[in-house]
């Protein structure tokens, strides 16, 4: 059997990237996927991919900083699909780098209601339909949170996903009794576009070849390539899914053994 025959997952902040990885994982695993994101064009163009005929996708434009789209959102999960397994929040702000000397405070405050509130806010419009069957929520947290990188600053970005986690320690205990589970998945350097496009910005401004600074990276590995997007999206459908069933309250770092605690 497949890992999510029969399951249907929403995946919030699907775009190019670790979003639609996770969607793509979804589906490939045998369950539906409802995608959220801002633009949607982006939802339109993952669908398209993952899904062509539209048999195991519904997508919608979600801000998750809205709590009435977060809501309608998961309407439209249990009006295509009848109910709702699991939730996956990729959806996340992280863009804004530097620490606290330079700390412009309104900004955290953004960074938070998307990173921490947003998610919360989508998890608790899911929960009637969660509580129904039982399920799981999957936050993507960071290794930035637990391990602060030598090579950027992103002190909100960390400080608002360590906050994120923190809150999963609640929420395990708190929707446990219902057969909720809630974990978080903590990606480190991540092979996908984000990491590709501080390879090739970093390459062109110091003026030496990409796989130079991409040895930089590898070079603090255990294992001698980053994981990838896809590796993440792994690791947060197996959460997802019932092979998970005892699983709660655990943060996994997926990281090629950058760090190991």
């Amino acid at each position: 059997m497949s890992l999510l025959a029969g399951k249907t997952v929403v995946v919030s902040g699907v775009g190019a990237g670790l979003g639609h990885q996770v969607a793509a994982a979804v589906v490939r695993d045998g369950g539906n996927a409802v995608l959220g994101a801002r633009t949607a064009a982006n939802l339109a163009k993952s669908a398209a991919e993952i899904d062509p005929d539209g048999t195991h996708t519904a997508y919608r434009p979600t801000d998750i900083t809205d709590e009435a789209q977060c809501e309608q959102l998961a309407e439209l999960t249990r009006e295509r699909f009848g109910r709702i397994d699991a939730v996956v929040h990729v959806a996340a702000w992280d863009s804004y780098f530097g620490g606290l000397e330079d700390a412009d405070f309104a900004t955290w405050q953004s960074v938070i209601d998307v990173n921490l509130l947003g998610s919360l806010r989508m998890t608790r419009a899911c929960l009637p339909a969660l509580k129904a069957h039982g399920g799981a929520v999957v936050f993507i947290g960071t290794q930035s949170s637990v391990a602060a990188p030598s090579q950027v600053r992103q002190a909100a970005y960390a400080a608002s996903k360590g906050a994120l986690t923190s809150a999963m320690y609640s929420l395990a205990r708190e929707l446990g009794p219902h057969r909720i589970r809630v974990n978080t998945v903590l990606p480190g350097w991540m092979w996908g576009p984000p990491v590709k496009a501080y390879v090739q910005f970093t390459a062109h401004t110091e003026g030496v070849p990409e796989p130079e600074v991409l040895g930089r990276l590898t070079g603090r590995m255990a294992l001698p390539d980053l994981a990838t997007d896809g590796d993440v999206a792994d690791a947060a459908v197996f959460l997802a899914s019932d092979r998970a069933r005892a699983i709660t309250g655990q943060s996994l770092l997926v990281n090629a053994g950058e760090l190991m605690r």
